[in-house]
């Protein structure tokens, strides 16, 4: 299909992107275009103005700012899958850019986009809220940091203002370990979750000290797996004791059916990349 007709402006800059989507309410940001592109085609959005930041200069690189490691708004997939910061201080997130579409997709599409995007079974997004990483949103008003905790509202829905662009994601530099883990909708691990964890986590003296775990692919939104939390705090992290965390991999989230499978199925497959996404990060621990 094609989509209807359609403005388009190259930004030059933030500034002017930023002002062009303050002039032109409901207009849609374009970075790689992985996801606003096919569902323009399929009329599922149809915007009066595109605002391309895509030739932008200085928003491509990955940098390490001391206590947070930072990745600008055309960072792509296969940036992150690739880069030995990112495998060192969030793995999860390069696990997850690793197993993000095809690799045309990995290679055109941004990580800022795709958390932007906010899709319930994206893979980038539930890495970043496992993180603790937080979202820098500009807009003709200025810049906003959003924790990714906070960042996901529904299904692809965000906390991004309509005139505010996505333009760095910081993660900070912490001293446990992470991992991410999933089913993919056709049996492999490169398309959208049907049950997707991440999973950090901190040991000290055989004790697990600090945890983040989040959810994709079986309720609305990637969300914090909080009954997981609660239960691996504290705990010894041994085999018995994840087995115990992930059994309340689900619990608060309101499990959705799809095409992809039942309520149960979800469920079953949350609780068991739940265990192996947690055992992983203690692993590396």
């Amino acid at each position: 299909m094609y989509p209807r007709e359609f403005e388009y402006v190259s930004a030059g800059s933030i500034a002017e992107a930023c002002q062009a989507l303050s002039d032109n309410p409901g207009a849609k940001v374009m970075s790689g275009g992985m996801s606003l592109i096919p569902m323009m085609k399929l009329r599922l959005l149809s915007p009066e103005l595109v605002v391309d930041i895509g030739g932008i200069a200085g928003l491509g690189g990955i940098s390490d700012n001391g206590d947070h490691v930072s990745i600008g708004a055309l960072v792509r997939h296969a940036d992150v899958a690739s880069s030995s910061m990112i495998a060192e201080h969030a793995t999860a997130l390069g696990e997850a850019a690793a197993m993000t579409g095809d690799v045309q997709v990995r290679n055109r599409g941004t990580v800022c986009g795709a958390v932007a995007h906010a899709d319930l079974a994206g893979d980038a997004p539930v890495a970043v809220i496992a993180l603790e990483a937080t979202m820098v949103a500009q807009s003709v008003r200025g810049t906003r940091e959003i924790a990714a905790a906070d960042f996901f509202v529904d299904t692809l829905t965000s906390a991004l203002e309509g005139d505010e662009i996505l333009t760095e994601i910081k993660i900070p530099k912490r001293s446990g370990k992470s991992s991410y883990d999933k089913l993919g909708r056709r049996g492999g691990r490169t398309d959208y979750a049907v049950a997707g964890v991440a999973a950090y986590v901190e040991m000290s003296g055989g004790v697990v000290v600090d945890c983040t775990v989040a959810i994709t692919g079986v309720g609305a939104k990637p969300a914090l797996a909080s009954g997981v939390m609660e239960a691996l705090q504290g705990s010894t992290g041994d085999e018995a004791a994840v087995a115990v965390a992930a059994a309340r991999a689900t619990e608060g989230v309101t499990l959705l059916e799809d095409l992809y499978g039942s309520e149960a199925y979800k469920g079953h497959l949350a609780e068991v990349f739940t265990k192996r996404a947690v055992a992983e990060a203690i692993a590396r621990a």
